[in-house]
């Protein structure tokens, strides 16, 4: 099956073709399906984002739309970045910013979790939601060089993301866990 990913973000596509080709699906970037605009995340949750993705592709396209938002949730900072992790700071600089709103918070107080919601709309136009959650904290310092965003001050266990496998990581992320419960959806559909 095709799927559209309503993204162009080759490391959100990377991750993506990694979980569901196995799976079965064939995924292509907006561009690649012949949809090349920027949809306005104007929602206020990550659930209200994906849809928002999701549907400016649909009305170009009419073919299967899969979208996610997703962001780093730090219990810390209020929530903070949430929707807003990839305008929190710019790019390059969001860890840096994390780190140091976070100086002088003691380790139990640091939990953090990255948030997955993403939105398939179905060949039918039928909107729906499913969301990942994977449980962390925030380290002290930049660790590894895997991943990307966040993924190096994200700590899971006694590793960042950005020092784990893509494997390891595409089995345990927000991503992973949002994707387990899209193929359950598409399976029982």
């Amino acid at each position: 099956m095709k799927l559209i990913l309503a993204s162009n973000n080759k490391n959100k596509l990377r991750e993506f073709r990694e979980i569901l080709e196995p799976m079965g699906y064939e995924v292509l970037s907006q561009s690649e399906a012949g949809a090349d605009i920027e949809a306005e995340e104007n929602g206020t949750t990550f659930a209200e984002n994906a849809y928002i993705k999701a549907k400016a592709i649909y009305d170009i396209l009419g073919l299967p739309v899969i979208s996610d938002d997703s962001g780093l949730v730090v219990d810390a900072l209020d929530g903070a970045p949430g929707i807003y992790s990839a305008r929190y700071a710019e790019e390059g600089k969001r860890c840096a910013r994390v780190l140091s709103e976070m100086e002088g918070v003691p380790d139990e107080k640091r939990t953090a979790r990255f948030v997955c919601s993403i939105c398939y709309i179905d060949a039918r136009g039928e909107k729906h939601i499913c969301e990942g959650t994977c449980e962390g904290k925030i380290g002290y310092e930049k660790r590894g060089t895997n991943g990307f965003g966040y993924d190096p001050i994200f700590m899971y266990g006694e590793s960042s993301f950005a020092e784990i496998s893509a494997e390891e990581k595409n089995r345990v992320s927000h991503r992973s866990a949002a994707l387990q419960r899209f193929k359950e959806l598409i399976e029982n559909s």
